[in-house]
């Protein structure tokens, strides 16, 4: 590539797209540039338009000529769950790079599909998961390689909010739920934690009234090494967002562990003596989009991968199962090179309150 900075465009204009990663060009404008808005609202296209001075535009029919046009160089996929796959195969199909929001995909098969395309393409496909830049997580990855708290023994954790009826959140049909909107991080971060993958499963769920959804679900992952990892994940409950992994010497909690809008609290405690780390909110999108742009223009792979992203919608795919069938699974884990490590830190300035067009807040 001949131009310094990786042209952008975001397909899908909702609540995360627009309080999150549209403000976020501007704090990775050293290498990345925002230059087309994709949806089927056209006042969101207008207003967003006028608002970060985006020539380009169009509906989600008008994709494949925004992509053929040759003004852009990378897609960011903020579109519902069950609508990935479509949009990173027709990215790939006009060699155009895709940044993807977790989950990766709403099935295992769709996942396996997009590397494929990705691959026969040679574009870059990259799971947005922020937490692998952001300075509270990368600490802790840090504290439990360097063996703080000892030997590694149990992961907890809880992340819940109340969602507004309606919302996509709540639709199984276009991926919704509990456990791939808000499982998939306690998934993913008791993985990067514990730096192996589960060799087993167990899952109790909860479903929606009306939605087909989950409302809550419950997990119980197996590690090697007799480690367990337990986390429950709600749409229905009061706003809580942390996890907490105990070793042989200590333990370290996290709250806020797992937002991008306020400050988080880390409590280490080791031998009944406990030391508190706050760190204060910064722009995680900017990182993910910098860096994502720094793969592109360097040909490195990103990390995290697509195939990152693949091993946790398996590892989805059968908490679903579990939960089904009610008896615990064997699990056939992704072994993963590649993990979150502290040369991944990136901070970025905060960004401010956005008011968002046609895209209220999920939460309640």
């Amino acid at each position: 590539m001949t131009n310094r900075k990786v042209r952008y465009a975001v397909l899908g204009l909702g609540n995360i797209a627009q309080v999150a990663v549209l403000p976020a060009f501007a704090h990775a404008r050293e290498n990345s540039e925002l230059v087309a808005l994709i949806s089927s609202d056209e006042q969101k296209l207008r207003t967003l338009a006028e608002r970060y001075d985006v020539k380009l535009t169009g509906s989600y029919a008008d994709l494949d000529r925004i992509l053929a046009s040759g003004s852009i160089d990378a897609l960011y996929v903020a579109t519902p769950n069950t609508e990935h796959r479509r949009a990173v195969e027709r990215a790939a199909h006009a060699g155009v790079h895709v940044l993807c929001e977790k989950p990766l995909a709403a099935t295992a098969a769709d996942c396996r599909s997009m590397l494929t395309s990705a691959n026969e393409a040679n574009i870059k496909l990259m799971t947005a998961y922020r937490l692998h830049f952001e300075q509270a997580n990368l600490r802790a990855v840090e504290r439990l390689r360097r063996g703080e708290i000892g030997e590694l023994r149990i992961f907890s954790s809880v992340f819940s909010h109340r969602v507004r009826e309606g919302n996509i959140r709540t639709r199984a049909d276009l991926g919704g739920g509990a456990l791939f909107d808000l499982g998939v991080y306690c998934v993913n971060a008791a993985r990067y934690l514990f730096q192996d993958e589960p060799i087993e499963v167990t899952a109790f769920r909860v479903q929606g009234e009306s939605t087909g959804a989950d409302e809550m679900t419950s997990v119980i992952l197996g590690f090697p090494a007799d480690r367990v990892a337990q986390f429950t994940v709600s749409q229905g409950a009061a706003p809580v967002s942390e996890f907490r992994i105990i070793g042989t010497k200590g333990d370290l909690r996290l709250d806020a562990a797992y937002g991008y809008h306020e400050a988080s609290e880390e409590l280490l405690t080791i031998a009944g003596k406990t030391k508190t780390t706050t760190t204060v909110p910064h722009d995680q999108f900017a990182a993910e989009l910098s860096y994502f742009s720094k793969c592109i223009l360097q040909d490195l792979e990103p990390e995290p991968s697509a195939e990152e992203g693949l091993a946790d919608v398996q590892i989805l795919e059968s908490i679903v199962q579990s939960a089904a069938l009610g008896r615990k699974l064997a699990l056939t884990p992704i072994q993963r090179a590649q993990r979150p490590n502290a040369e991944l830190e990136m901070r970025k300035p905060p960004t401010r309150p956005i008011e968002p067009v046609n895209a209220p807040s999920p939460s309640k």
